[in-house]
């Protein structure tokens, strides 16, 4: 008995004694994962030993910013903004985006060092896109990009700042909220180095500083973020950019999150050592309220919620390491832990005394709270047909007009992206179904969906000879003609035909009463206007009596017959069995006096002529004829027409970035067929 005793009571005592060697190591464990306290301090030359000279050279710096134009107000606070950036050191450049005459007439004050960039994407609105503008930034050559307002106002600090954090061996990322003033009675001298006071007596760098930091006041919710990073081989993020629409709220946060939950760099926040500021502007947009019921908004709140962990993890800014300046030194700091007893020498109590003059940032608000998402909120354009015809005819009153469903988002985008290339943006998109319609809403297409459209469009069987087929392009002729009655002319262009130039030039020369339309005959012996010839993926219509008298007799025509529209154009223009033939590269229609001129099939030729497609170079081959299109047509199945097209080089839309191709990307992605 006394045995068994013995043996409990050293079971109990060994139990103990285990337990507690646990709780020992949990508790190492669990200090190891508390925040460290520890402050790391730098000299501005903190990498350069004393006595050596300093033949490190300063970054180059690539500030990137959008500018809609350079005039009123609006211009006077732009221009004052970026001579304040070029003022700061000969290793500043600006990229402007935006394609207004008075952005190149600003620029050209400033040779070189000033660009205008228009090649990235916009939206129908002439709004840039937030994922272009990163990528265009990601893809400098500069060691540093910077991403801008044009309206916020930089000082010296910014420059000693980004010198600094040159000098770090690892990839970073940095932030910093920008300071709104009521007022700023300051301008710079001609020379753009000089800040003076309105009563033309000049005013210090380092004393404008502390008036602006006493008198400003600072929004960590307001989409007026600096962002800047040094460029390399590391991505800013993992996942995908979404195409948020620059200035509509949310994408500046939402890079920032995502860059800090990645971990691909390091993020801090540079607030409390970049002077960033500009005037109070009142019409600003941000930040998005709840009761907002703009498009653009939507669209960002959309995207938001959709891509990335934004909408569960936002991070706090409180929770950022800051970068702080005291006196001549730079500190890394945790705001958070600033309450903390640190120990230490004398000088780091001084630096410490210094840093907890920072500590007002624990009052950084939690933007999240200001967010109210409702991704099942559909995104629709707030304008119809009759809406968006006068926004995107161009000054002869003609558009283009292309209709697509689902299943050719990706071909219609590379189609959009061509066209935007040629400067070619009087297009219309109709989309067949609500999926067609969602997308190109979020990507900026003037689109609207056509109420009497066919319903179940089949994803992979919808070409030439199918009974979807069929359906769909009964569609086109009776859209056509409704935009006709409007009074626009209409140049019809099917989604798989590759622009090579604008062709609307020359089609405008045909005069009235005449339909120009594109040739599906493929034998180069024969004439171009045999029966049933004519290709109804590609004409042009004005809106005369005589064309929308024979438009008419076209859509009747279809809607009773069980084929598709293109034989109902040739058998009513052109007479049945080409009765109403005129040479061999017209018809005239007697009854409404409407010419049919059928285009040259060199300059407009379809995809079965001489071969064109199988060509070692089919855009070589192309150009050196001349040609202005080239059809991708008289191929079956979706998918043997998307790989054609991407083999040959003529694609212009990147669907895993939702971006357009552009020739400063550093690689040229080919599309993902599926």
């Amino acid at each position: 008995m006394k045995s068994r005793m013995r043996q409990a009571m050293k079971l109990g005592i060994y139990t103990i004694w285990l337990y507690g060697l646990l709780l020992i190591c949990l508790s190492i464990y669990a200090t190891q994962l508390l925040p460290s306290v520890k402050i790391e301090f730098r000299n501005p030359s903190f990498l350069h030993k004393k006595g050596v000279q300093n033949i490190k050279e300063n970054p180059s710096i690539t500030i990137f910013s959008v500018l809609k134009t350079f005039n009123g107000s609006v211009g006077e606070k732009q221009g004052l903004a970026v001579r304040s950036w070029l003022g700061l050191s000969p290793d500043i450049n600006v990229v402007l985006f935006g394609s207004d005459p008075s952005l190149y007439s600003f620029a050209s004050g400033f040779g070189s060092r000033v660009l205008v960039e228009s090649y990235i994407d916009f939206s129908f609105g002439n709004n840039p896109f937030f994922h272009s503008m990163v990528a265009r930034a990601e893809a400098s050559v500069s060691n540093i990009s910077v991403l801008i307002h044009p309206e916020t106002i930089l000082l010296q600090d910014f420059l000693s700042t980004l010198n600094h954090v040159y000098e770090l061996d690892r990839t970073w990322f940095l932030v910093a909220s920008s300071r709104r003033v009521s007022s700023f009675p300051y301008y710079l001298d001609k020379a753009g180095k000089q800040w003076l006071k309105a009563d033309g007596r000049s005013i210090s760098s380092q004393k404008l500083q502390e008036v602006l930091t006493r008198t400003a006041e600072r929004n960590y919710c307001d989409e007026r973020m600096l962002m800047a990073w040094n460029n390399g081989n590391v991505p800013l993020h993992m996942g995908v950019l979404p195409p948020f629409l620059y200035g509509k709220g949310l994408h500046s946060r939402w890079l920032i999150n995502e860059v800090y939950h990645s971990k691909y760099r390091f993020v801090f926040d540079a607030s409390w050592s970049i002077s960033n500021f500009y005037v109070n502007d009142f019409d600003s947009h941000e930040p998005i309220h709840p009761s907002r019921v703009d498009w653009e908004y939507t669209g960002n709140l959309h995207l938001a919620e959709s891509y990335g962990v934004f909408s569960s993890r936002e991070a706090n800014f409180s929770d950022f390491v800051k970068l702080v300046k005291c006196g001549r030194q730079y500190a890394f700091v945790n705001t958070n832990l600033l309450k903390k007893q640190v120990a230490g020498s004398r000088r780091r109590k001084k630096i410490m005394s210094c840093v907890s003059g920072f500590g007002a940032v624990s009052g950084i608000s939690d933007c999240s709270r200001s967010t109210n998402f409702n991704a099942s909120t559909e995104v629709r354009l707030p304008l119809g047909l009759e809406e968006l015809l006068p926004i995107v005819a161009d000054v002869n009153n003609t558009i283009v007009l292309a209709i697509a469903g689902y299943s050719y988002k990706d071909m219609l985008m590379s189609w959009v992206c061509r066209l935007r290339h040629l400067t070619a943006r009087n297009f219309l998109v109709c989309a067949l179904d609500d999926e067609t319609y969602q997308f190109s809403t979020l990507q900026g297409l003037p689109v609207f969906k056509d109420s009497l459209a066919p319903r179940n469009i089949s994803f992979n069987d919808c070409h030439f000879g199918t009974t979807c087929f069929q359906k769909v392009t009964k569609t086109k002729s009776r859209l056509v003609l409704r935009i006709l009655e409007m009074g626009y002319n209409v140049l019809l262009s099917d989604v798989d035909v590759y622009w090579f130039k604008n062709p609307l030039p020359l089609l405008q020369t045909f005069g009235p009463a005449v339909l120009a339309a594109q040739s599906d005959e493929y034998n180069p012996a024969v004439p171009i206007n045999l029966p049933r010839r004519l290709n109804s993926g590609f004409y042009f219509a004005r809106s005369d009596k005589p064309t929308i008298a024979a438009l008419k007799k076209v859509v009747r025509h279809a809607a009773t017959s069980d084929l598709s529209e293109q034989p109902s154009f040739y058998d009513t223009l052109c007479g049945e069995g080409g009765s109403n033939r005129v040479g061999n590269d017209r018809c005239w229609e007697p009854t409404t006096n409407l010419t049919v001129q059928f285009l040259d099939r060199d300059l407009f030729p379809n995809g079965a002529y001489k071969e064109l497609w199988n060509e070692k170079s089919v855009k070589e081959t192309c150009l050196e004829k001349g040609c202005y299109v080239l059809h991708n047509n008289w191929i079956s199945g979706r998918l043997n027409k998307l790989r054609r097209q991407v083999r040959a080089r003529l694609w212009d839309y990147d669907s895993s970035s939702r971006m357009c191709l552009q020739s400063w990307l550093k690689s040229q992605p080919l599309h993902e067929l599926g």
